[in-house]
């Protein structure tokens, strides 16, 4: 005889769902008061800047489960290293705020901004923070890190020096490439206060009619030349010291010497950088050598001892000269690049 085998099928024990379902609960519990906790923080700080210190890191971060429903953008901080102008912590972290109040204003609906409290930004003070800024490997500053939902200190991600050069523009796009979340427009605050706008229109009203006289009359600063003049010698001098390239890099007028803390450098070897002192001594050779050039075309020719013409001729010619070779020296030094002399051949 043939034996049939009957398969029945076993209940699927209840327990283990009961218990998944509890921890997944109580995750979800546990990430929900985190992110409450987190928008406390952020609606108590002016500029939307949470401050985080080592026991806040490992509460939001190394203690939290993964993924987490959040991510984090933090600027490592130094109080102490705000003196140094080359690094322009001060002007980045300015910055930084700037950005969080944008996201924080541009998302601030939830029913209509997928990116609403999907981002919160922080700040590290190394003072307070050591620990943490081993945990994040940190060793020099600026520093700014993104930790997504689902990354640890170590596995965050560094943003580039390059991606400070637009300053809140550049971050922006660094957050949206990297996060998928959206920043919206920048929102900086106007360079005049409503209240100084005011003061600046009841002054231009008052002073009116005496701005009128003055120049019906010609007795303003306008008229006199010598204000002309000042004003040339000025442009001349800006054009030719790269002020303008100091202001838009905000480049320094000098820096500490890396090898010894104690000096200052004021000229930087390499053409990869210029300090603000070094335009600033090339525009003043440039400007010794315009402006003798214009005394000897507008003033010495006027004079009519002849002797005299050429005594200060002389003198203005070797005082040119200096300043060229002081010129050409500086830049042989720093660029490596020399500048020969071709005489006509007849001369050899």
């Amino acid at each position: 005889m043939r034996k049939t085998l009957t398969l029945t099928m076993s209940p699927i024990p209840k327990l283990p769902l009961l218990v998944i379902s509890a921890l997944l609960f109580l995750t979800a519990a546990a990430q929900s008061d985190l992110l409450s906790e987190l928008q406390s923080l952020q609606s108590r700080s002016k500029s939307g800047v949470i401050r985080l210190t080592d026991q806040s890191v490992s509460r939001f971060l190394t203690s939290a489960p993964t993924p987490r429903p959040f991510s984090l953008l933090i600027f490592f901080d130094a109080a102490k290293l705000h003196e140094k102008p080359e690094l322009h912590l001060t002007d980045l972290r300015r910055e930084f705020g700037l950005v969080a109040e944008s996201f924080i204003s541009n998302n601030a609906d939830p029913a209509t901004s997928p990116s609403h409290s999907k981002l919160f930004f922080c700040d590290i003070e190394f003072q307070d923070s050591q620990s943490s800024f081993a945990q994040f490997a940190v060793n020099s500053l600026p520093h700014i890190r993104l930790v997504g939902p689902g990354q640890n200190p170590k596995e965050s991600l560094q943003m580039e020096q390059g991606d400070f050069a637009r300053l809140a523009e550049s971050m922006s796009e660094f957050i949206e490439s990297k996060t998928k979340l959206t920043v919206g427009p920048i929102h900086r605050p106007p360079m005049f206060s409503r209240n100084q706008i005011i003061l600046a229109v009841m002054a231009w009203l008052i002073w009116t009619p005496f701005i009128f006289k003055k120049v019906i009359t010609g007795k303003t600063l306008l008229h006199d030349p010598r204000v002309w003049l000042s004003g040339a010698v000025f442009v001349y001098f800006f054009s030719v010291s790269g002020a303008m390239h100091n202001i838009i890099r905000k480049m320094p007028m000098f820096m500490v010497d890396r090898n010894d803390p104690s000096k200052l450098v004021f000229f930087y070897q390499g053409s990869g950088m210029q300090l603000g002192t070094e335009g600033f001594a090339v525009g003043f050779l440039y400007t010794i050598v315009g402006l003798l050039l214009a005394f000897l075309t507008r003033v010495l020719v006027k004079v009519r001892n002849v002797n005299a013409q050429r005594v200060v001729m002389l003198v203005a010619l070797v005082v040119s000269f200096w300043a060229v070779k002081k010129v050409v020296s500086l830049d042989n030094w720093k660029t490596g690049y020399g500048i020969h002399a071709f005489w006509p051949t007849s001369w050899n």
